[in-house]
């Protein structure tokens, strides 16, 4: 199939035409969270950025397995390959194994997930299961000549890499094709770690660890008692599910360098060539300009906006307001949190949403307007547009609120619609906001009927209010709305037409 979708390659720094490696199949892998705490905005962005990705392929025909792993083990405090491993720290603080913190952190994360609606990947492999795939790329990596053994740690040799990579005429794919950094950086900004001795260059980094007398997390391998280093873990269970060349790789900025670096170098120093066509970075979102995250002690967590529970938080957000509130921004965009923009996005869900339920209170006439006609015919084409354009759902949105307006005045009588043409309005903001974009009514299903019975009364009691401002009967009209205020009616008069709803 020919595919008109177009994404940023973050390897190769500007937009390309998505092509499958094997097209109608699709492999993509995402990194999935180190399990130590709760889930946090930071969390919720790439979960929802990879899930529209998910959403679209699919929708576009395509056989997508996703794989997005859970981190259990070999996560570190530093990047530098020091500390504590985060998990063992939890652990060894709340008196648990380190399974248990894993697996209970894990069932908080699949929970506020599934809240924000993201469909749960193809495969969820965890670090912990897949040990000895570790252990057999760190042999091939030292059987290439391009690792060390220290202390019975194994290291990445980054020196020795680029050396073989010049010498295969692929010097523009050393360590830092990703990032841009060059070998020369990185050793200024460890330099400060000049003291640690187990490295030959502190730019190197662990492949495996033995494991300190006092570190609960360990397993056998032929170096020593101990575990793998963070970075191993994607690229082996990458191979192993998605094959040794796959389309696309995922993840947020920050995973740039050090994490994703070290896969690309790893997968050509065990292989031979490289593991991944696509490499898609999602921007950060932030507090007052500083990254959130658990590091930053600045972190609210996903629970903590679903429940109002945080000093920062001026009231609760439900999870579709969160997920309408990042998919209001482009997804390399960064996005600052505030509440103000949480209101507005509270708002703007809504709207949409309201829009899309009132799709089933409007009349068909016998022919559109023009100006419905000309918006309703062009909408399915342009939000197409919008998407297969790295993903705008910027402007997906903003062409469903256009959609929103024609809803709006053809609810009020303001505008007429073909059966057609409704059809084709229903479909079309149907497909975007549900299927694509994944956003949905919150509110339980099971008072469908009773919802429909509402409708209908209050587009009566509306058109009887019309009729009295109409005949400019005010007291009749003024009536009516303070009736329908007093029984929790709120009605309101918009330039587009007369909206409504029911607070409970």
């Amino acid at each position: 199939m020919e595919s008109k979708l177009v994404i940023y390659n973050t390897l190769t720094r500007q937009k390309e035409r998505f092509e499958p490696l094997h097209a109608p199949n699709v492999g993509m892998y995402v990194c999935g969270p180190t399990v130590y705490g709760d889930p946090h905005l930071g969390h919720a962005r790439p979960a929802i950025t990879f899930d529209l990705v998910f959403r679209y392929l699919k929708h576009l025909g395509y056989k997508v397995r996703y794989v997005r792993n859970i981190t259990d083990v070999g996560h570190l405090e530093h990047d530098a390959d020091e500390g504590e491993d985060k998990i063992a720290k939890k652990a060894r603080l709340e008196q648990l194994e380190p399974m248990e913190i894993a697996q209970y952190y894990t069932n908080r994360y699949h929970a506020a997930m599934d809240a924000l609606n993201v469909l749960r990947p193809s495969i969820e492999p965890h670090a912990t299961g897949h040990i000895i795939e570790q252990q057999q790329l760190v042999r091939q990596i030292l059987d290439n000549g391009l690792a060390y053994e220290s202390n019975g740690s194994i290291y990445f040799d980054i020196e020795a890499y680029n050396k073989w990579q010049e010498a295969r005429g692929k010097k523009q794919e050393g360590y830092g094709v990703l990032s841009g950094r060059s070998l020369e950086n990185i050793k200024d900004e460890s330099r400060e770690l000049a003291g640690v001795g187990e490295k030959k260059n502190q730019a190197d980094f662990a492949l495996w660890k033995k494991a300190q007398p006092e570190h609960i997390m360990r397993w056998p391998s032929p170096w020593s008692d101990g575990f793998p280093g963070w970075h191993c873990e994607c690229t082996a269970m990458g191979r192993k599910y998605l094959g040794e060349q796959f389309d696309i790789h995922g993840g947020g900025m920050d995973l740039i360098f050090p994490h994703h670096e070290c896969e690309i170098a790893q997968a050509q120093a065990s292989m031979g060539h490289p593991a991944v066509k696509y490499w898609m970075h999602n921007n950060m979102l932030t507090i007052n300009g500083q990254k959130m995250g658990k590091s930053y002690n600045n972190f609210i967590t996903l629970e903590q906006f679903f429940t109002g529970n945080h000093p920062l938080l001026q009231k609760a957000y439900s999870p579709m307001t969160i997920r309408f509130f990042i998919l209001s921004a482009h997804y390399r965009g960064t996005v600052d949190f505030s509440n103000e923009a949480l209101v507005a996005a509270e708002k703007g869900l809504e709207k949409l949403l309201n829009a899309i339920s009132d799709l089933e209170r409007i009349a068909v006439a016998p022919q559109c307007d023009a100006e419905t006609e000309r918006i309703v015919k062009g909408l399915r084409q342009r939000c197409y547009d919008a998407m297969n354009d790295d993903l705008a759902t910027p402007q997906v949105i903003s062409h469903l609120f256009e959609a929103c307006t024609v809803v709006n005045k053809l609810v009020d009588h303001k505008a007429t619609i073909c059966a057609d043409c409704l059809k084709e309005l229903k479909e079309v903001m149907h497909l975007f906001a549900e299927d694509i974009l994944g956003l949905k009514a919150e509110k339980s299903g099971s008072n469908d009927a009773r919802e429909e019975a509402f409708g209908k009364v209050m587009d009566m009691v509306l058109e009887l209010r019309a009729k009295a401002k109409a005949d400019k009967d005010w007291a009749t009209s003024d009536k009516i709305r303070d009736e329908l205020a007093a029984a929790g009616f709120e009605v309101k008069d918009t330039k587009d037409g007369v909206t409504w709803r029911l607070n409970v």
